[in-house]
């Protein structure tokens, strides 16, 4: 009886841990899918100049009177805060450096005539 206990504890244990990261892989996988849903969105909100890539690698509304801007954003913001925060505990950094160095490749790749941030805060047109 006594190796019985730790021994259901340990299988109980690993049966969590398993179905937890089954959960986040899941959870993971439909942040991606909304991300990937929302793409065009984005593009024709950053091209009407309504929305701009900060340099935390998120979202900012730049022009208040498109009104899917700030929706559009925040569900956006949200989802990537999620990647970020997975991709820095599979990298064993923070969430933050991760967002900065996505920040500069986005303002790399992003489109003529879109809103980015510098690192200074400073914002321009690409």
């Amino acid at each position: 009886m006594k190796t019985l206990l730790p021994r259901l504890l340990l299988a109980f244990a690993l049966l969590f841990g398993f179905a937890a990261a089954t959960r986040a892989a899941d959870d993971l996988a439909a942040v991606k899918a909304h991300m990937t849903a929302r793409i065009a969105a984005i593009d024709a909100l950053k091209a009407k100049g309504a929305l701009g890539e900060n340099n935390k690698a998120l979202l900012e509304v730049r022009d208040a009177t498109v009104k899917e801007a700030a929706t559009v954003a925040a569900e956006e913001n949200k989802d990537r805060e999620v990647v970020y925060a997975a991709l820095a505990k599979q990298t064993g950094t923070t969430a933050d450096q991760v967002a900065k160095a996505r920040a500069k490749q986005i303002a790399a790749n992003s489109a003529k005539g879109v809103w980015v941030q510098d690192d200074k805060g400073a914002w321009a047109k690409k």
